[in-house]
């Protein structure tokens, strides 16, 4: 029974929440980023290097082969599939990664940048503890 309630107070225990909220907030934002790329970004550079889609932009190095026949009507190859290097997708995804990257980056500083303001605030001391200081440091004279 020790085991159910250790594992209760670790499964509600504000940081696991708070990790698998940021979890799925970042499976949203990377879906967010990649529409962002594939949608509005890519085609404009597609535009750009003369072509309507980016993301499809590849090297063939061996074109796609469906069925060969001889003149007999024989079948010499029934199929082959296209091999190419699909760089448009690889560097949407770079794209993708930057954007994310860059984001994070941001949030990172402001979160820093909030600590750091925190840090700066200076505490208070209460009456109580400015005498009981006082004392303490007479006494170690």
């Amino acid at each position: 029974m020790s085991f159910i309630n250790e594992f209760k107070a670790f499964a509600v225990k504000g940081n696991l929440v708070d990790i698998a909220v940021a979890f799925v907030m970042g499976g949203a934002f990377g879906k967010v980023v990649s529409t962002f790329t594939e949608k509005l970004i890519a085609p404009l550079i597609g535009l750009l290097t003369g072509g309507s889609n980016f993301y499809d932009k590849k090297w063939v190095l061996k074109s796609e082969v469906n069925e060969v026949v001889d003149a007999s009507g024989k079948v010499i190859v029934s199929h082959g599939n296209e091999v190419a290097i699909e760089w448009g997708a690889f560097i949407t995804v770079v794209i993708d990664f930057v954007i994310v990257a860059f984001v994070m980056f941001l949030i990172i500083k402001a979160i820093n940048s909030l600590k750091k303001k925190e840090e700066a605030i200076p505490t208070t001391i209460s009456k109580t503890d400015q005498l009981l200081t006082e004392i303490r440091d007479a006494l170690k004279k």
